[in-house]
């Protein structure tokens, strides 16, 4: 496509209506959009302003030009002095706009148009730009109001977020809380678990104290006392001006109470005002109830308050170490009995000619191994002498009394001029009988002046160590017969061994050479060699201080887990006459 020009004078506004409206029918004719074409001639407006305002004659040329499918038009502004105008640069950039359908190549770019026709075709102009703006500005509304739609539900959504967010912190707030009460009572829990396996455990009511005041002081008492009544005064008597009227009130009421400036509501205690003894700090008495009222359990709180649940697990540890003093109270009442009868069956021993004795007798420390064990000696009346080690199943009274029974049947059948072994078989017997769920070990050596054998017969018991007079150890390892009261018939067999003048026969109970974690075997070693370390001169001086010379290297740790019992015999050579 060639380019076409059009030029226009411009030296009053008639000429630049002209000008402008032969611009106009240009783009008009192309097909110009409107919104290009207003913008086009506003800016050609402009400029023809602008050339009025300074004076002088303006030359306008109008350039089509482009591509067959695609052209433009060209404006451009410069003054105009005679015939050089055209050479001069122009004042301001081309005007350019797109022409969608470019006229015919050589037809003329502009047609002259009336102003009234021009002022009518610029009204058209603005009318399609009006139509345009309202079109956008309808445009502009819906999506103004679809903005505040948006908007409101953004808001709406901000809303529900900030909601969502607001439930979701008191979701976790109340997890978090919920999992600290939760972990806290679990704590308690294992405490008051731990704590009563602890106190439980003990059968002395000293240690009981003990492990309670180490397991609550100082982390939930800065200060614990227990006041336990005496078994004499009873439950409601006692030096109570000594304790705080909150100890007083529990004891009389058997109900726990709490005293502090303000009330603890605390469940199941009763609120008193704060205690003399601890103004500043609240204090819990706790009464010690198993059948019946043994004490009070005081307790200063190690801080401003008892919460609930701390008062609840201490209320219920304070029930049980009450069933823990009641318990080791009980032992010890039984264990005294059991050890008073025990020692009150003890014999006294003889002292045969040629033949010397020493025993002990060492109550169980631990539990209620107490009563089963006992040693005797006695005369018979041809001179001999029967030595007697035993050991009764069970433990406590009841094995006390068995005890009693076997050894009183013991001298009875001894009386008959009996072997040791037939002695053993008719107490089989008797325990059969008599006891058939009760079960006894026992030992019976038989000693006859100056005669350096010994008869001995053995029912289920630990064999006897023998020093011989050069101080060599030995143990009568013969096999023994069965226990006494096992439910099957048994004969017992007699033993003889050498004892001349100069040798010593240790008999004893299982207690003094059995523990738990090493069996029997390692304790008889010990024995044998302790007894190999005593010299004949030490046996025959001291024979007391011999038999403690074996217990203290079997007996070296203070607590006993049984009974013992210890029967040392020692033969001399008859007094010249």
């Amino acid at each position: 496509m060639t380019d076409d020009t059009d030029v226009w004078k411009i030296a009053s506004a008639a000429d630049a209506a002209r000008a402008r409206a032969a611009a106009a029918g240009i783009v008009v004719a192309a097909g110009t959009p409107a919104l290009d074409r207003a913008r086009f001639l506003t800016s050609l407006s402009a400029r023809l302003r602008n050339c009025l305002d300074q004076g002088g004659t303006w030359e306008l040329r109008l350039l089509t030009g482009g591509t067959e499918h695609e052209g433009r038009l060209d404006v451009r502004l410069r003054p105009f002095d005679g015939g050089t105008a055209q050479n001069e640069p122009a004042c301001e950039p081309v005007l350019s706009c797109p022409l969608p359908n470019p006229p015919a190549p050589g037809g003329r770019v502009g047609r002259p148009t009336s102003p009234s026709r021009a002022l009518l075709s610029a009204d058209e102009d603005t009318a399609a730009v009006l139509r345009l703006l309202d079109e956008q500005e309808r445009l502009v509304q819906l999506h103004r109001e679809e903005l505040h739609q948006t908007n409101q539900g953004v808001l709406a959504l901000h809303s529900d977020l900030e909601a969502a967010a607001l439930a979701q912190r008191e979701l976790l707030e109340a997890e978090r809380s919920a999992r600290a009460e939760v972990e806290r009572a679990r704590r308690l829990l294992n405490f008051l678990a731990d704590a009563s396996a602890a106190i439980t455990s003990s059968l002395s009511p000293t240690e009981v104290l003990r492990r309670l005041t180490d397991l609550l002081v100082p982390e939930y008492a800065a200060r614990l006392d227990v006041w336990l009544f005496d078994e004499e005064q009873g439950d409601e008597e006692g030096p109570v001006q000594e304790h705080s009227r909150a100890a007083v009130v529990a004891a009389r009421t058997g109900r726990p109470q709490h005293a502090a400036a303000h009330p603890g509501n605390l469940p199941g205690t009763d609120d008193l005002p704060p205690a003399a003894m601890s103004p500043d700090r609240p204090l819990l008495a706790i009464p010690l109830i198993t059948h019946r009222l043994l004490g009070v359990l005081t307790l200063i709180a190690p801080g401003p308050r008892f919460d609930a649940d701390t008062c609840l697990m201490l209320v219920e540890l304070g029930r049980r170490a009450g069933v823990a003093l009641d318990n080791a109270r009980r032992y010890e009442q039984h264990r005294d009995t059991a050890e008073a009868l025990q020692r009150a069956q003890l014999t006294e021993l003889p002292d045969p000619d040629g033949l010397l004795l020493a025993a002990r007798y060492l109550p169980a420390t631990q539990g209620m191994n107490i009563g089963g064990d006992w040693y005797d000696a006695f005369l018979q009346p041809d001179g001999s002498l029967l030595a007697v080690i035993g050991d009764v199943t069970g433990h406590g009274m009841h094995a006390a009394v068995v005890m009693g029974q076997l050894r009183t049947a013991l001298r009875a059948y001894a009386v008959e001029d009996n072997s040791p072994a037939e002695i053993l078989t008719r107490l089989h017997r008797m325990l059969r009988h008599l006891q058939p769920q009760l079960y006894a070990t026992a030992m019976i050596a038989r000693f006859r002046p100056g005669d350096p054998e010994v008869v001995w017969a053995s029912a289920g018991h630990p064999p006897a160590v023998v020093r011989d007079a050069d101080g060599s150890v030995r143990i009568l390892d013969d096999a023994p017969g069965v226990m006494l009261g096992i439910p099957i018939a048994f004969t017992y067999a007699d033993h003889v061994t050498r004892l001349p003048a100069g040798s010593s026969l240790v008999l004893y109970t299982d207690g003094l050479v059995e523990r738990r974690a090493h069996g029997i075997d390692p304790g008889i070693e010990r024995l044998r060699q302790a007894l190999a370390g005593l010299s004949t001169p030490e046996l025959e001086q001291d024979l007391d201080a011999a038999a403690e010379a074996l217990l203290k290297p079997l007996m070296h740790d203070s607590e006993r887990d049984d009974d013992v019992c210890l029967l040392l015999c020692h033969t001399v050579t008859y007094p010249a006459s």
